[in-house]
């Protein structure tokens, strides 16, 4: 094969590139790029991004990727206000604020669920019929027992509902489906949150930072793993 043209014919048509040619500037280039700081070239200026950020061509965008640094939701939220306030006060049900972080409603994870179930794929469908029966079934039950919708119900009987519906396994034959709901928004109230900075900041979670030393996994970590 003679690598002086593409492959199959002897010389380059007008328009093409050689492979030797191709794998000339790709050296070149790797070359280049290598020798730019032993030349003291300093690296282009990054194209300017909204309100002083900086942006690069990757991060911006490319047309199977999304843009990191401007993102968007391509579809609308279906739940209605009623809805948000009601699963609102659900998720502070499950993650309320404490000392270290905020509640679960003050990081927008109720947010997070209304979009979650409006993608348009089939599996968050699925989730948007369990999600939506269940805020349905929840002030219905909140409305049977004490004649006011979740949100508006004290603290403790908010917990007496949720008493009933927070563990699948121990739930009452008549409350099956609203455990599997209950099971639901934790899941995704846990995912919104802990994804947050805030969340991460309740977990410990440093993430890839440099640090000057580690120290390595607590001794009662290791020891309850068996590992000392």
């Amino acid at each position: 094969m003679d690598e002086t043209g593409p492959i199959g014919s002897a010389d380059p048509t007008p328009g093409e590139l050689s492979r030797r040619a191709a794998l000339k500037l790709l050296a070149a280039g790797a070359a280049g790029a290598a020798a730019l700081p032993a030349l003291g070239c300093a690296d282009p200026e990054p194209e300017a991004g909204p309100a002083g950020s900086t942006s690069t061509s990757l991060a911006a965008g490319t047309p199977t990727d999304p843009d990191l640094l401007n993102p968007v939701v391509a579809w609308d939220g279906v739940l209605t206000q009623d809805e948000l306030e009601t699963l609102a006060a659900l998720c502070d049900v499950i993650l309320p604020a404490d000392d270290r972080s905020p509640s679960a409603s003050q990081l927008g994870t109720h947010e997070f669920i209304d979009e979650w179930v409006s993608a348009p794929y089939e599996a968050t469908r699925n989730d948007l019929v369990v999600v939506r029966g269940g805020l349905v079934w929840l002030d219905a039950e909140s409305q049977r027992r004490w004649g006011r919708g979740f949100a508006d119900l004290t603290l403790d009987e908010q917990h007496q509902i949720c008493d009933d519906i927070c563990h699948r396994p121990d739930a009452a034959p008549e409350f099956t489906s609203a455990a599997r709901f209950f099971d639901k928004v934790r899941d995704l109230t846990s995912t919104a949150f802990w994804t947050t900075e805030e969340g991460m900041a309740d977990l410990g979670y440093i993430g890839n930072v440099p640090l000057p030393s580690w120290d390595g996994p607590p001794r009662e970590v290791l020891e309850r793993l068996d590992l000392i």
